[in-house]
């Protein structure tokens, strides 16, 4: 018998408190592993990971297994990567003149290789040119469609157009282009919307400025000439604002329209006929790639003195957007939407980036003194 003390003790004892009939645990405890002793057993250790049971009979605890799922959760993407890695990427290119016009498409293959695509391992490029044609640019964008390309890219408001009606859905790059928002080509340069983005010039300005460069060139100059192709619908913008700086300057600009090669003869005789005393080539690829022929048929003629995109062909100045870095940036944005970036998201950049040349040779040629001023300003002079 417990003495009232103890009783005492034991109920304001914490283990009292669970209420005087219930079992005491820890003296349980006690007396379990006093049994274990004495019957030579042994000892229980801590508490083991409960295990589940694998197929084929093999055990694995909880730890294990939540390991094990996590890594496999880790080796999802991984593995989603290896085949992207292997997958070979299709891209379509709508080529508004001839692969004479390789410097933009070198640039791009730079660009692309740089960033890991390389023709004949990962990278197919399926070329279509419109030899300076540009009503078979449709027909050549939906070709690029059917094959189911994973992108389009092109160049120009021509190239532009016509990807754009091709497809609402296969991303569009264009590499250069003049006003993309006056021409219809998207929304809004900040958010594009829709499946094209790119970069485009300030293309008025471009052409506005070869008008002054002339006139410091050949100060006595009174008549000048353009020649623009008039199935290059960005064009109207650009001629208002060389009309502007014409007049300006106390000239008197001329336009000579051409829609193919065939057209230039008739072009140039036109241009004598009206007495110019010089021309200037119009930003566009059909033209830009017959740079030869124009030059010879204008040093035939009388209206030899031209500022253009070049002076390779024997212009006397150009004056243009740097393209090669404009076909590289291309190259980026390829890249971004091959890695699931959408075009709509993607602003529409802006390419302020040109260089002015002079050709002193032409000039010496023609028995022309080019001002010191402008030779200083000249980023590249050709002897």
């Amino acid at each position: 018998m417990r003495s009232e003390a103890a009783k005492s003790a034991l109920a304001t004892s914490p283990a009292g408190a669970r209420g005087r009939h219930e079992p005491r645990r820890d003296l349980m405890l006690v007396a379990r592993l006093s049994r274990l002793d004495k019957r030579g057993g042994r000892f229980p250790t801590a508490p083991q990971p409960r295990r589940f049971a694998q197929p084929g009979g093999a055990a694995v605890n909880r730890r294990t297994f939540l390991g094990t799922l996590a890594g496999g959760l880790l080796a999802a993407p991984l593995a989603s990567q290896a085949q992207q890695a292997g997958k070979v990427y299709r891209i379509g290119l709508l080529g508004l003149a001839s692969a004479s016009d390789r410097s933009g498409v070198a640039a791009l293959r730079e660009g692309l290789q740089d960033l890991g695509y390389e023709e004949g391992k990962n990278l197919v490029i399926e070329y279509r040119w419109a030899e300076g044609q540009y009503d078979r640019l449709p027909g050549f964008a939906a070709e690029l469609v059917r094959l189911k390309v994973d992108a389009i890219v092109t160049y120009g408001t021509p190239g532009a157009l016509a990807a754009k009606q091709a497809t609402k859905t296969i991303p569009v790059v264009v590499a250069i282009m003049g006003d993309a928002v006056a021409t219809g080509v998207v929304a809004t340069l900040v958010r594009p919307g829709g499946n094209i983005t790119g970069s485009q010039f300030h293309f008025p300005q471009i052409m506005a400025k070869r008008i002054e460069l002339l006139k410091k060139a050949l100060p006595r100059l009174t008549r000048a000439a353009v020649l623009t192709n008039v199935a290059n619908h960005s064009f109207p913008p650009a001629l208002k604002a060389m009309e502007d700086a014409a007049r300006s300057l106390g000239l008197e600009l001329q336009q000579a329209e051409v829609r193919s090669p065939d057209d230039f003869g008739s072009a140039f005789a036109a241009m004598a006929k009206r007495r110019a005393e010089a021309f200037i080539v119009a930003d566009d690829p059909m033209l830009r790639s017959h740079g030869q022929t124009i030059a010879k048929l204008a040093v035939s003629g009388s209206c030899h003195r031209s500022v253009n995109e070049s002076t390779s062909s024997g212009g006397l100045l150009a004056y243009a957007v740097k393209r090669p870095e404009a076909w590289r940036r291309a190259a980026v944005f390829i890249d971004k939407i091959l890695k699931c970036a959408r075009p709509a998201d993607l602003p529409f950049e802006q390419t302020d980036r040109v260089e002015m040349m002079v050709n002193v040779k032409t000039a010496k040629a023609l028995d022309l003194t080019i001002s010191p001023s402008l030779l200083q300003r000249a980023d590249q002079v050709i002897e």
